[in-house]
């Protein structure tokens, strides 16, 4: 009687159920002709035990790891062997690939891929259970570790004619996050980052690149591409380009990673010339703007030229801007001149981050050269330096928690404008997150009126006598919502003067509802040129309950 054939499972648990995992899905397009090899994804949020329940069915489970979920996983595999411990563990993926001495040694745990896992993986497939020979896989025998590396690239021609999202039901494509890679490895060896340790660029097939580009076009909405550095190739770059101008639904959106210093001037004028605003949307690594801290990394970057690039893009497409807080040689006032100069390009989205390091960088190899302490779990992030206190590091993050709320919604998109050109941003967000902890003591369960009756009190304690910067919180206030709420953070005029206005400029007040108020400033001079001119003024903003509210421009309108 033959011996019944083992069963495999290629699984991860991804941050959000919105995110797909790409190297699961490369996987078993490459394998699925081994009937006994499936697939399935969960969530890092969903019960581990339900989790291990599914898995432990199975005598081969095979997880991809990352910082992001290495904690998680590891429970589930533990749980795994408590319900079936004949199941055996595989694990892939950055986070194992790199300082997995720790990890191969618990119980839970039999197998480790290190690297690409393309070629050692099918391997282990066909070889099962006697993979010992196998190059790049870490195995148990007895007491011994085995393990034979060899620095061997996957041939990335072999995508040809493959699409690794067939095997999903197009239908539920439409609203996650598709991942894409174009080609492999960065140009750039910054020490604080995996990519630079893949030093060279390998590009996939062209026409597999733009077959498999096509599909999620067509089923998919949001399309991210993995590239480190998309625009490394500028004929390559402009001919992806215009194959998404060429076959792309009108609500896609794409997102590249880019060098903005390098973008070439060709690149720029096709964007400029060709790309529908909102269907573009880059994100930018600036990291820090002090030099001698990015040559400390080995980092390479001219910000005057990036900030050109960022100001001449800027309203062609979104733009995602990344500084790094922690890298060496940056001190508080670093941090602090670096966070006001990126600020003041006003990105849609500035993410303040925090020094992380990663397993096999060499930010982590040297990190007591510079005094590091850092978090001895997954993500491994940064306490203390030689350069920071963990009590400004703690601060920094009290701005980060204002920066998301305030800037990145955007909840204060006028009245922070206004503090750049005026005050320190850095400062004003710093102290605006001290008073949310005072006041609300965490960074969640709150309500919108929660964060605008925090930000009025911290704005009328720390700045009493700037009247403008009061109508702009209120200003910002009224235009998040659709409905005029019950609560405002300005005295409007009173009924009849109001009703008098309104009747004045014909305004139709049977059908929207109307917050109308003297200020101390020209609204739409500010929003035209962010000058601020003093002088008596009347703001009208319209509520039609269905979509946000706007402000008036009464010059326009007719005077009865």
């Amino acid at each position: 009687m033959p011996m019944p054939q083992p069963s495999f499972l290629l699984t991860t648990l991804n941050a959000k159920y919105i995110h797909m995992n790409l190297a699961i899905r490369l996987l078993y397009e490459l394998n699925k002709v081994d009937e006994r090899l499936t697939w399935k994804e969960f969530t890092i949020k969903e019960n581990p035990d339900e989790i291990a329940s599914h898995c432990s069915s199975f005598d081969v489970v095979c997880f991809s790891c990352y910082i992001w979920n290495i904690t998680q996983t590891l429970v589930v595999a533990e749980k795994i062997k408590q319900l079936n411990p004949a199941t055996k563990i595989l694990l892939g993926g950055p986070e194992v690939t790199y300082d997995w001495q720790a990890v191969i040694q618990l119980d839970c745990i039999d197998f480790i891929v290190t690297g690409e896992g393309e070629i050692p993986f099918s391997a282990f497939l066909q070889q099962y259970p006697k993979v010992g020979s196998i190059n790049n896989i870490v195995s148990k025998q007895n007491n011994d570790l085995i393990y034979q590396q060899q620095g061997i690239n996957f041939p990335l021609e072999q995508y040809a004619n493959t699409n690794p999202y067939q095997n999903d039901d197009p239908e539920t494509l439409r609203n996650r996050v598709l991942y894409i890679e174009t080609s492999r490895g960065c140009p750039y060896k910054c020490e604080f980052c995996l990519a630079s340790l893949d030093n060279g660029v390998r590009y996939l097939p062209t026409d597999h690149i733009k077959s498999n580009l096509l599909y999620l076009m067509t089923h998919g909405r949001v399309i991210k591409f993995l590239d480190r550095t998309f625009n490394v190739k500028k004929d390559f770059t402009l001919d992806i380009f215009q194959f998404i101008l060429d076959h792309a639904r009108p609500d896609n959106v794409f997102q590249f990673e880019i060098t903005a210093d390098i973008l070439h001037p060709a690149i720029m004028q096709f964007i400029k010339e060709k790309v529908p605003r909102g269907m573009f949307r880059f994100e930018i690594g600036i990291q820090t703007v002090n030099q001698k801290a990015n040559l400390e990394v080995s980092r390479k970057q001219n910000f005057d030229k990036t900030k050109g690039v960022i100001l001449e893009l800027k309203d062609h497409v979104d733009m995602h801007l990344d500084l790094i807080v922690g890298l060496p040689l940056d001190y508080w006032n670093d941090i602090k001149f670096s966070f006001e100069e990126v600020f003041k390009l006003f990105p849609p989205e500035l993410q303040l981050g925090f020094l992380k390091f990663l397993k096999g960088t060499p930010v982590r190899d040297k990190h007591q050269e510079h005094g590091y302490v850092f978090a001895p779990v997954a993500p491994y992030q940064i306490i203390r330096s030689n350069y920071l206190s963990e009590q400004e590091l703690a601060d920094i993050t009290l701005l980060e928690h204002a920066l998301e709320i305030y800037w990145n919604k955007p909840r204060l998109y006028h009245t922070l404008k206004y503090v750049t050109a005026q005050y320190s941003i850095f400062d004003f967000l710093l102290g605006l997150g001290r008073q949310f902890q005072l006041k609300h003591g965490k960074f969640i369960g709150f309500s919108l009126e929660k964060v605008y009756e925090i930000a009025a009190a911290f704005i009328e304690s720390s700045y009493p006598n700037d009247p403008v910067l009061k109508e702009l919180l209120a200003i910002d206030h009224w235009l998040q919502h659709k409905i005029k709420p019950s609560k405002s953070f300005l005295q409007e005029y009173d009924k009849k003067e109001k009703f008098a206005l309104l009747d004045a400029y014909k305004l139709p007040h049977q059908t929207c509802r109307y917050a109308v108020a003297p200020i101390n400033f020209d609204f739409g001079l500010w929003e035209r040129e962010n000058t601020i001119a003093t002088s008596s003024s009347v703001l009208v903003i319209a509520f039609d309950g269905q979509t946000k509210s706007k402000v008036l421009d009464l010059s326009a309108l007719e005077i009865a």
